[in-house]
């Protein structure tokens, strides 16, 4: 199981290193982009629309990969990242720990069905319900891990009625293929890149899950906020393009990932790529997912959601 302190270094070893040489550039401004294989930002990361954007003012951008959002918001908290992109549970972990680190810059359009808790085509387990007393891996403090609390909640259960893995999904994929663990619960591009038959338990649409967000260092929204401007302007490019040219998104996301062109178009085709600013309804959503996991004492503190979330 992987400690907050191991997901911080893993921070560290994913996002520091490419980030070193930031105060030896030649310009006055960098902006640095924490990115995964999957999604708007390593479209924009493609397409180098923000670099355009950018390089009128003198601005440079530095961008750094991350196999989840946890680890990448502990680099964002550390200063090393100015702007980012995760589920919607790591950013309630993170404000919990680091109460006036972060805020939510905006969201992607909702796609509850790109996560879902699955069991092999040929397990017993039918429902949420047959999960008592089973293996289930998940990676801790992602957006997986709030539709399995959410799940097992909505059908009278808890964390203590299974055997919970705490994976990052290189290391759940082959357990749940090998059937060392008994479910998986996991987003795309994983979910459809799994390479054995699985049925679904349940899908992020069943608990108002499925929102990839965009966090920013809190002082990068202080500091420079026209910044933070020119990159939601591009990030808003980047969707736009993104919905008009889904082909090109499935070249360039198998490309990242490294998965079949046929799976990927599997999940792109699930997606409404679409930027939006934070709403009150998004805010009482994420809230209410903190209240969840600390009402479970998942959390070291409740976060009041709204305080990360001013007016950009």
């Amino acid at each position: 199981m992987l400690s907050r302190r191991s997901l911080g270094k893993l921070a560290l070893t994913q996002g520091v290193v490419a980030l070193l040489g930031r105060t030896a550039m030649a310009q006055g401004r960098v902006v640095s982009i924490g990115y995964q294989k999957y999604g708007t930002l390593i479209l924009l990361k493609e397409k180098g629309f923000l670099e355009e954007a950018l390089k009128p003012k003198g601005v440079s951008v530095q961008w750094a990969q991350f196999p989840a959002g946890p680890p990448l918001l502990q680099a964002l908290i550390g200063g090393t990242l100015d702007f980012g992109g995760t589920g919607d549970l790591p950013p309630v972990f993170a404000q919990a720990s680091s109460p006036d680190a972060l805020v939510y810059a905006g969201n992607e359009t909702p796609t509850g069905s790109s996560e879902a808790i699955i069991v092999p085509d040929t397990s017993p387990i039918r429902t949420v319900r047959d999960l008592r007393g089973k293996r289930v891996a998940v990676t801790r403090g992602s957006d997986a891990h709030w539709l399995l609390l959410a799940s097992l909640k909505n059908n009278g259960l808890s964390f203590k009625d299974i055997e919970v893995s705490y994976l990052l999904p290189a290391a759940a994929r082959p357990a749940f293929e090998a059937g060392k663990v008994d479910a998986w619960s996991i987003w795309d591009p994983y979910l459809s890149g799994v390479s054995t038959p699985v049925r679904s338990l349940a899908t992020g649409s069943d608990c108002g899950g499925g929102t990839q967000f965009y966090l920013a260092r809190k002082g990068f929204f202080t500091d420079n906020l026209d910044l933070l401007h020119d990159v939601i302007a591009a990030v808003t490019r980047c969707d736009a393009w993104a919905q008009a040219n889904k082909p090109d998104v499935v070249k360039i996301l198998a490309r990242s990932t490294g998965l079949d062109p046929a799976v990927v178009a599997r999940s792109v085709e699930k997606i409404e790529f679409g930027f939006h600013y934070i709403t009150p309804q998004v805010i009482a959503q994420q809230q209410h997912i903190a209240d969840t996991f600390a009402a479970e004492g998942l959390l070291p503190s409740t976060p009041k959601v709204s305080d990360a979330a001013p007016k950009i």
